[in-house]
């Protein structure tokens, strides 16, 4: 009777769908509204015209782009399903699939070894069979200091992993394990707390050997003399010294560095997510395979069983490409002031989708399924010339590919000697094979999650979205400003990146998905570009004209007045919906308004344009890794929700010289409504200067009345104003200009 029973349920909530569409609908009579009041002034005489063309046309634009992406992301919201899975259901541990994990790591400096080592021990100690479970780091800085962590996180693994499984610790990060005693209660037992004394002791051990060694090499010499430019190493981390060896089973260890040449693409994350699959495929061949960023720990030890429950169950296996799991963060604050936390996306967004084909592949936090990443239909029978024109000259590789559903993990200790070098972790590999391309994790853009997961869908399989309610991973968020806009404009330039390659999802998914997960994938890739646009025409153009006396807005008398009133109480009241449903506050939706406004202006930007200069074969492909090194003081402000603005002036003059621009407009604005008498043309205008400013609050602070060191500098305030009057001076020309020559 237990067989018969689901592995989990889908729950549809028909009441949020209601809302959801009903909304659409109404919204997209108001926005139709819009539409026509903008177009019937292209049918009026251009001399009686109170507006010129010119200003008219960009705000116009500006309303037609923002309502686009509006529209698409409506998709996201069409049919919301939740998930509950019964991990208890599962077959016996010996008739588990196995798993690989694959954790990458680039930089030591930027993503200390300790905290790598964390996440590696949190993935040795999942609850599922060891023998079954084998996990692999990627270390593409070829870095001393992180292969000595991952000998000393193995040396540690014998104490911790046994010490897990005997008194079922559910946190096996051991670094946030041992600096709470929430799961202590309950195990207050002298034998329990001896044991967990010496296994902390053994920890500390542990990250004083890893900070002796980073001591002795420096700050920037961590990573290896060479980190463009280094062989291979291949090295299956074991001690046989140790006593405990037939005691404790343990997880397989591997440490992967692959070759890198500066002659030679490495394309980044996905170049070595596909080195750590070919080699994985040559020493454990897991049909299933764990991908976590290297600050990703494991929070739930269940999420392997979990995920299974999905992957198992046979009405939707043979089309399901992978689990996705939410992508939560342990050092959020309440008052999260940066949106770190990402929460529409994870709350809302991905809900919404899973309920079409699936959720969108997000970079970390998921289990896929190995045959998925090999681009078609793989048979034991396919000729072998035809599987190293895709899979490369290795005829290890080959033999895996072939036996996908025959893990033959090595045993043998001279067999393991041998990984020292691998062909299979060359640089060159990969030409005039299919990598990158249609096998494995694909290289068009710096967003391999994102691309990757539009192709397979694209190619019929499907994906799930699991979110439960304990998190199954936390990451590390961004808490400063400054790596929160270098993370953004990354992001934004592997959205652009896509839209501008062969694969546009607005042209090539319609044909192969449906529409609506069309515009689900056309929102992500297209909203750096469509908010970027928009905004800054939003945040100049009608304080521009406000100054100048031209009205862009129907006057508070004219029955349009209502329309425009309506489309922005619409939008709000609908956006604080959704995050109070989602456990938010008031506060949490300005939060969210001020970061979709810091994010146009300034990385939306940055990113459209790097990806456009890109295509344009301007500059090279980089990538910059996200700081996962805290700072006592920027934490310290985060925490007070205070903004850190100690970044780079190319983000802050934009921000600072649009708040004083939007300053000057409020002040010439209200001044022109008392003295002149334009209240009912100009109160639009006014208004959105007076809403910029409120959202913006934090950056007039910074500006004005902070002294600490996080404060805007008085020398970007001055240059912004430079800017600023450059810019009223240069428009007030061109508004001039073109009053003139619609009069002629």
């Amino acid at each position: 009777m237990e067989d018969s029973l689901p592995l989990h349920v889908c729950h549809v909530n028909k009441l949020s769908i209601f809302i959801h569409r009903s909304h659409t609908l109404v919204h997209s009579m108001a926005l139709a509204f819009l539409v026509c009041y903008r177009a019937s002034f292209l049918f009026q005489d251009h001399k009686i015209r109170p507006t010129p063309m010119l200003p008219w046309l960009l705000v116009f634009v500006s309303e037609l782009l923002l309502s686009f992406i509006w529209l698409l992301g409506q998709a996201f919201r069409w049919h919301p399903v939740t998930r509950t899975v019964f991990p208890e259901r599962l077959p016996e541990d010996d008739k588990l699939p196995a798993i690989d994990v694959f954790i990458c790591t680039t930089d030591p400096d930027k993503e200390p070894t300790v905290v790598v080592m964390n996440t590696v021990l949190s993935a040795m100690a999942l609850d599922y069979p060891p023998e079954k479970l084998h996990v692999y780091l990627s270390d593409d800085g070829g870095s001393p200091l992180t292969l000595h962590g991952m000998r000393e996180a193995w040396r540690f693994a014998w104490y911790w992993l046994p010490f897990c499984r005997r008194y079922g610790i559910e946190t096996r990060c051991p670094e946030f394990y041992f600096s709470a005693l929430a799961e202590d209660i309950g195990f207050g037992s002298s034998e329990f707390m001896t044991e967990r004394q010496k296994t902390k002791e053994m920890y500390e051990m542990m990250k004083d050997s890893i900070t002796q060694v980073r001591e002795r090499c420096g700050q920037g010499h961590s990573r290896s003399s060479a980190a463009r430019d280094h062989p291979s190493v291949v090295e299956v981390i074991q001690d046989e010294s140790n006593d405990t060896v037939l005691e404790t089973k343990m997880p397989l260890l591997v440490y992967v560095s692959r070759e890198k040449r500066p002659s030679h693409p490495h394309h980044f994350k996905a170049g070595a997510l596909n080195v750590l699959q070919r080699v994985s495929s040559m020493i454990s061949n897991s049909p299933y395979i764990l991908v976590l960023d290297c600050d990703v720990y494991c929070n739930d030890p269940t999420s392997a069983r979990k995920a299974m429950c999905f992957h198992l169950d046979s009405k939707i296996s043979n089309s399901l490409a992978f689990v996705q799991f939410p992508q939560r963060f342990h050092n959020i604050s309440k008052n999260d002031i940066y949106d770190s936390q990402l929460r529409s996306i994870f709350s809302v967004q991905w809900e919404g989708v899973d309920g079409l084909k699936g959720p969108i592949l997000s970079g970390s936090g998921f289990y896929i399924k190995r045959v998925s990443l090999y681009g078609s239909t793989i048979d034991e029978d396919m000729d072998l010339e035809e599987l190293k024109r895709s899979f490369g000259s290795s005829n290890k590789v080959i033999k895996s590919v072939r036996q996908i559903y025959k893990p033959n993990v090595i045993n043998d200790q001279r067999s393991l000697q041998k990984l020292t070098q691998l062909l299979e972790a060359s640089c060159s590999y990969e030409t005039d094979t299919k990598w990158g391309k249609e096998v494995g994790f694909l290289y068009d853009s710096v967003s391999e999650d994102y691309f990757t997961g539009f192709r397979l869908h694209c190619k019929g399989w499907t994906s799930v979205y699991c979110n439960p309610l304990r998190p199954q991973f936390l990451g590390n968020g961004t808490t400063n400003l400054n790596d929160y806009l270098i993370q953004g404009t990354r992001w934004s330039t592997g959205a652009i990146d896509v839209c501008f390659s062969k694969f546009c999802p607005l042209i090539y998914g319609p044909p192969r998905i449906s529409i609506l997960e069309t515009m689900c994938y056309g929102e992500l890739a297209f909203s750096p570009l469509i908010n970027c646009l928009p905004l800054w025409c939003f945040a100049t153009i009608p304080q521009l004209c406000l100054l100048n006396g031209i009205p862009l807005y129907p006057k508070v008398s004219n029955s349009f007045f209502v329309v425009y009133v309506f489309i922005f109480l619409s939008a709000l009241s609908k956006h604080l919906y959704e995050v109070l449903l989602t456990g938010g506050s008031f506060q949490t939706m300005e939060n969210e308004q001020r970061a979709w406004m810091i994010k146009s202006i300034t990385c939306y930007m940055y990113g459209s344009l790097d990806a456009i200069m890109k295509r344009m074969g301007m500059r090279e492909a980089s990538f910059m890794p996200t700081n996962k090194v805290e700072d006592d003081e920027q934490v310290k402000l985060y925490r007070v929700g205070k903004f850190d603005f100690q970044t780079s002036n190319m983000f802050l003059l934009p921000m600072v010289a649009l708040i004083i621009l939007n300053m000057a407009a409020l002040v010439g604005g209200l001044l022109r409504v008392i003295f002149v008498g334009d209240w009912d043309r100009m109160f639009v205008q006014v208004f959105i200067s007076c809403y910029i400013l409120y959202i913006n609050l934090p950056i007039i602070e910074g500006m004005m009345m902070r002294k600490d060191k996080g404060r805007i500098q008085p020398s970007v305030t001055q240059l912004s104003v430079i800017i600023c009057i450059f810019f009223l001076f240069l428009g007030s020309v061109v508004l001039r200009w073109q009053v003139r020559y619609e009069l002629v």
